[in-house]
This record gives structure tokens, C-alpha cells and sequence, in this order.
């Protein structure tokens, strides 16, 4: 997962955030970027661009086609973590919260395996992963 999301962005990121959701049979998820300071949604990459020098003939490639190749790729790998979850008799977490350091290294998860979203008649993956966004942007200012 942080491969692909490393490689969607040019490995030009501060950090990747990706959200993954599977709940009474749905798989959901989402991702979005540390960029020079600024976190922004996938599809917003170039709004953190600095114009320096160097960058001034680089821009992100966000076309719809590229975010869907990388939805689809996590979504495949959700589906193998849930095999592997069945082989060896493990829960399959409802969300996982993933952050990777470009720059460090590091990696960090957050897992739940309480439903999150299913219970709620109002929300989806869709709404959490955009509360997740909202408060990893609120809290970067």
C-alpha cells in the first residue's frame, strides 16, 4: 500500500497517509499526502507545490485513471490481508490508519476491529476517511 502511494505521488511527499476500511463485507479506502507542510487530498497534490526553481516544470500526475489504479491495488491488498486474516485465524481489523515518514522511514498503524461505520445510519468509510483527513490537516496548522 505505501508503495503504490509513494510511487502515485513521485516519492515527493513528507508523508502518505492511507485509510483502509472493511466492514460486513465492504472495502473501502483513501489516501492523501504531507507535501512541503500541507496536507492535501490526492487529487490536490499540486495545490502544495513550492515554486522553486527546481520544481518549476514539475507537476503531479492526478488524472482520475492514476487514483483509480491506486484504490484498486489497496483494495486488492485489503482482499489478501482478509485471506490471510481466514488462513491463520486472526481478526481482520474494520480500519486500519496508516502513516508512513518519506523522509525517516517510519511507519505507524492505528487498527480497530469494532465496527466503526455499519452501525450509523448516516456515515460511511467515505465520512470517516474524511473526518481522518480533517483532523490530521487541522492539526498540522
Amino acid at each position: 500500500m505505501v508503495s503504490i502511494c509513494l510511487e502515485y505521488v513521485f516519492e515527493r511527499a513528507n508523508k502518505i497517509y492511507i485509510y483502509c476500511s472493511h466492514e460486513e463485507g465492504f472495502i473501502s479506502n483513501d489516501f492523501f499526502y504531507d507535501i512541503n507542510g500541507k496536507i492535501v487530498e490526492r487529487h490536490k497534490l499540486n495545490d502544495a507545490l513550492i515554486n522553486e526553481e527546481s520544481n518549476v516544470n514539475f507537476s503531479y500526475d492526478t488524472s482520475v485513471d492514476r487514483q483509480k489504479a491506486v484504490v484498486r491495488i489497496i483494495n486488492e491488498n485489503i482482499k489478501e490481508m482478509i485471506k490471510l486474516c481466514k488462513e491463520y485465524e486472526r481478526d481482520m481489523p474494520t480500519e486500519m490508519k496508516l502513516i508512513y515518514d518519506v523522509k525517516s522511514g517510519s511507519f505507524k498503524a492505528e487498527y480497530q476491529y469494532d465496527l466503526v461505520y455499519t452501525n450509523d445510519d448516516i456515515k460511511t468509510a467515505d465520512h470517516i476517511a474524511e473526518e481522518w483527513f480533517e483532523e490530521i490537516k487541522n492539526n498540522n496548522l
